[in-house]
């Protein structure tokens, strides 16, 4: 198999890049951008990623100039951004990070109750000449919202999406079972079957709350990287998927 032939995607729910709470919090928003270029992605699928916030801005030193997701693209990367959530201090939404040149892009508001903001970000590429649709998201923490959540989702696939291309979704989808899983088979997006793609907590990882789906693209592997080095920058480990384009 040509290497040209696989598709790397990651899925990452970075904390806003700092860890912590109080005045023992941490800044690791430096340490995520080493981190991942070092994963040698394609497309980078980002959560929780922070346009600005003022209060954490005149905290922190060596807080970036640039909004998060600009700042994490590893050279000759496109980003992609769109908020989810506005708060009293500042926003953050979903980001993508792409190898491929960008073609367009929309948000679509998931809120389903208001205390919780929650959206999904849709961005067409080009990937050696053929189009590839990607949409990152963060699903709610209650499962009646997570359903309905996906029944949206399924919606906007079926508008914006045209059946015959690849597509790939993937995100913080929040879910410690397999029900959405079975609602997203349900309309041929389907996930590598690993057995053991735990990313969440971090530090003792017991479940996976991440994952990459794909439709029109054959899964090859799930991995999860591990280490201190992953534990101490986000509550989430990191999710890489590889498929055959």
């Amino acid at each position: 198999m040509e290497q040209d032939d696989i598709l790397r995607v990651a899925s990452y729910n970075i904390h806003k890049g700092v860890q912590g709470i109080g005045p023992g919090r941490r800044l690791e928003i430096h340490n995520l951008g080493l981190a991942i270029e070092q994963l040698d992605a394609d497309i980078v699928c980002l959560q929780e990623v922070r346009k600005l916030h003022r209060r954490e801005q005149a905290y922190f030193q060596r807080w970036p100039e640039l909004p998060q997701a600009q700042f994490l693209a590893p050279e000759g990367y496109e980003a992609v951004y769109r908020t989810n959530a506005v708060t009293r201090h500042g926003e953050h939404g979903n980001a993508l990070l792409s190898r491929w040149p960008v073609i367009g892009h929309q948000h679509q508001d998931l809120s389903d109750h208001r205390f919780e903001q929650r959206g999904l970000l849709h961005v067409q590429l080009d990937v050696h000449g053929r189009p590839l649709h990607v949409i990152v998201v963060h699903l709610g923490l209650i499962a009646g919202s997570r359903m309905r959540q996906i029944e949206r989702l399924q919606g906007f696939i079926e508008r914006e999406v045209p059946s015959a291309a690849p597509l790939v979704v993937a995100g913080d989808f929040n879910d410690w079972g397999v029900q959405v899983k079975r609602m997203l088979a349900g309309f041929a997006l389907l996930e590598f079957d690993a057995p053991r793609a735990f990313t969440y907590p971090a530090r003792l990882p017991l479940v996976q709350l991440d994952h990459v789906y794909a439709r029109g693209l054959a899964p090859l592997s799930l991995h999860v990287p591990r280490g201190r080095i992953w534990w101490r920058m986000s509550d989430h480990l990191p999710l890489i998927a590889e498929f055959r384009r």
